[in-house]
């Protein structure tokens, strides 16, 4: 005799075929979301520390050139011996400065923080550099150039 055997639950045989693809899908994409999402923040970190560096050194730049205040950096003569008829080079530097005047008087001159100008006195001078500031505040500097 046969036995009709009595419907049981329904195989499960081809829902494993389609939830495991899924699953590894899944598992696939979280490992790369986290690989990317590690990169994007790292590459954060590095921009905002190169940001820091970049405004550090902006600062020191800006300080080194003066800042806020109201000076003449620098002044001199190279070289500061020359035989007659031969040229020196009178460089100056100058922060907030609105004008700058050079006596005794050879070429323009303009507030700039680094400029040269060609000197060829004929006998031993000392030159004097003035700068004025926005409020009319005056600093001096000197340098000499010896002839020979």
């Amino acid at each position: 005799m046969l036995t009709d055997p009595s419907p049981g639950p329904p195989r499960s045989g081809m829902n494993l075929y389609v939830v495991i693809p899924i699953v590894v899908f899944l598992l696939a994409a979280l490992y790369v979301g986290g690989v990317f999402y590690s990169r994007e923040r790292s590459t954060r970190q590095i921009e905002a520390k190169s940001a820091d560096a970049e405004r550090t050194h902006d600062e020191n730049v800006y300080q080194a050139m003066g800042g806020d205040r109201f000076d003449i950096l620098k002044f001199f003569a190279y070289p500061g011996i020359v035989n007659r008829g031969d040229s020196a080079t009178l460089c100056y530097s100058v922060s907030n400065a609105k004008s700058v005047t050079l006596e005794p008087q050879s070429n323009a001159v303009w507030p700039a923080f680094e400029r040269c100008v060609s000197v060829t006195p004929a006998k031993t001078t000392t030159y004097t550099l003035t700068a004025t500031d926005a409020a009319g505040n005056k600093k001096t500097a000197t340098a000499e150039v010896e002839v020979h």
